[in-house]
């Protein structure tokens, strides 16, 4: 996994300062006229890009850490485990990058737009590369996990945690608790809290809807599956 990532990274090292910049363009197209990012730290110009790149290598490199991860369970699961497992990994993968593009094409324009146009008169916008950097990070992150929701719902009705009917029953006290996980992992600000609080609210609605077709599997199913896998 480590060298997965390590070969990533020095593919895209070259192209670390176009990466940041592709990362800088929500914001840029924002600011206003005249204004520009700035750097307060002497390395920061070289530092960030960089750090970027490796993140953006992580990333990149996700689906075949998932398959590393699954390699080494694999052979302890049942067969019912195995049909349930392989997708789920390959499902957690997709749903994050959805994370990842629904912050970067959605969530950055209309978050940096409102900060900018909120500055206090005779104020210039000018933001630091590195806190930027790490803003952003930030929300990556968490639109991310967030996205991961429905995997998590099918995890617990499937392994019997609780039931898609007791998390129908809990409905309104779910809504109540995206939008506090929306403020805690947000920014101090009303859009971007609404931007991750209403995908988690549908879906979790969807993982309802798939986790109806899994229940707690059997154990004398599984015993059966155990004898006829030996």
């Amino acid at each position: 996994m480590i060298l997965s990532i390590l070969v990533i990274f020095l593919c895209l090292a070259y192209f670390a300062q176009d990466i940041y910049q592709l990362l800088a363009k929500p914001l840029l197209e924002v600011l206003p006229e005249g204004a520009s990012m700035i750097a307060t730290d002497v390395a920061s110009p070289f530092f960030a890009p960089f750090k970027l790149t490796l993140v953006v290598s992580i990333f990149l490199s996700m689906p075949f850490i998932l398959y590393q991860i699954w390699s080494f369970i694999a052979p302890g699961l049942y067969s019912n485990e195995k049909r349930l497992i392989a997708p789920l990994l390959f499902g957690s993968s997709i749903l994050f990058y959805m994370g990842i593009a629904f912050a970067y094409f959605v969530v950055f324009p209309l978050a940096f737009e409102f900060f900018s146009n909120f500055a206090p008169e005779g104020v210039t916008v000018a933001t630091d590369i590195s806190s930027y950097l790490d803003f952003v990070l930030k929300l990556f992150f968490a639109f991310g996990l967030a996205f991961e929701i429905p995997i998590a719902i099918i995890l617990m009705c499937w392994t019997g945690f609780t039931t898609p009917q007791n998390l129908r029953i809990k409905r309104p006290y779910v809504i109540v608790g995206v939008f506090i996980v929306g403020m805690l992992l947000t920014p101090p600000d009303v859009i971007s809290q609404t931007l991750l609080a209403l995908p988690m609210w549908l879906l979790f609605e969807v993982g309802l809807i798939v986790a109806s077709f899994y229940t707690k599997p059997d154990e004398e199913d599984d015993k059966s599956e155990q004898e006829y896998d030996s």
